[in-house]
């Protein structure tokens, strides 16, 4: 199988920027096993929006999902048309976007090429995963679950995590000895300090949910804003529970700076979802995408 690396590299975020020489690319940090970890912008640098992908290895979809998004975009931008009776090229020069399309590239490749693709660390995620599959791996390359690693309300759910038998590293769930202490996780915390981003979309999957709250610090419009995009994709609004509350990138991001964030849980089955759903999510929340661009 074609190498996530490759196909992040060449296929998409290489075709698109030799031929929208308007996009621009940065690498924001590396990972554990020294893969980039790149952003996307498009439009002015006046508080944009950022969507962020593949926080969980197995939710690969979620990259190509942001990458097609992105796609589209530049090509209504080129061609100078609407999507959707929107002005995109208008929106974004008023308010641009950055996209992150993979937090875990190194967990990606674990699920879907396997542990040798993750350099020194091999050995530990085939032991941890139990010398099985690691299709279904979500975590990095040392068995940290990025999604966990964010320091919002980690202690609890550290407590949270050992009461579940989770204890160390891991294939999922597990955030980690300390709160920040994987270069993902930093590399995500550095550009929102350095970018004053008006508010974050984390893409996940699965279930057609969207989480909009956290703590005392959540935005009063923020709830509007998540009736709005439930409304525009069908998908619903809902709470997390147990081991899903705290250690997130939106919680973090809330609780950090007081603005809305989002996670939002595509399609719906059983992770990895299938390359051939993602035709089928994307229409059903284009307009939804849209309306995180603008707002």
């Amino acid at each position: 199988m074609v190498g996530f690396d490759m196909l992040m590299r060449e296929d998409f975020i290489g075709d698109l920027r030799n031929k929208y020489k308007f996009i621009e690319y940065n690498i924001v940090g590396k990972s554990l096993c020294g893969r980039d970890i790149g952003c996307l912008k498009i439009g002015s640098s006046k508080e944009p929006v950022l969507f962020a992908a593949a926080f969980h290895g197995m939710e690969w979809l979620t990259s190509l999902l942001v990458l097609t998004f992105v796609k589209n975009l530049c090509k209504a931008i080129y061609d100078n048309k609407f999507i959707n009776h929107l002005d995109i090229k208008t929106a974004l020069n008023k308010n641009g976007l950055i996209v992150v399309p993979c937090v875990n590239p190194d967990g990606v490749e674990i699920s879907i090429n396997g542990a040798k693709t993750a350099g020194e660390y091999k050995d530990l995620v085939t032991k941890i995963a139990n010398y099985d599959s690691t299709d279904s791996w979500q975590a990095n390359a040392r068995g940290v679950d990025l999604n966990h690693n964010f320091n919002a309300n980690w202690e609890q759910l550290h407590q949270l995590e050992e009461k579940n038998s989770i204890v160390g590293p891991a294939p999922t769930r597990y955030g980690g000895e300390n709160p920040e202490s994987e270069p993902e996780t930093k590399a995500l915390i550095k550009l929102c300090k350095n970018i004053n981003f008006r508010h974050v979309v984390a893409f996940h999957s699965q279930g057609e949910e969207i989480y909009w709250n956290f703590g005392e610090k959540t935005p009063e419009k923020s709830k509007k804003i998540a009736e709005s995009m439930a409304k525009l994709s069908g998908y619903k609004i809902s709470s997390p529970e147990g081991l899903a509350v705290g250690g997130g990138f939106k919680d973090w991001f809330i609780q950090e700076f007081g603005r809305p964030g989002f996670t939002v849980e595509i399609g719906r089955g059983k992770n990895p979802l299938p390359l051939g759903d993602i035709e089928d999510i994307y229409k059903k929340i284009e307009n939804m995408l849209l309306y995180c661009c603008i707002i």
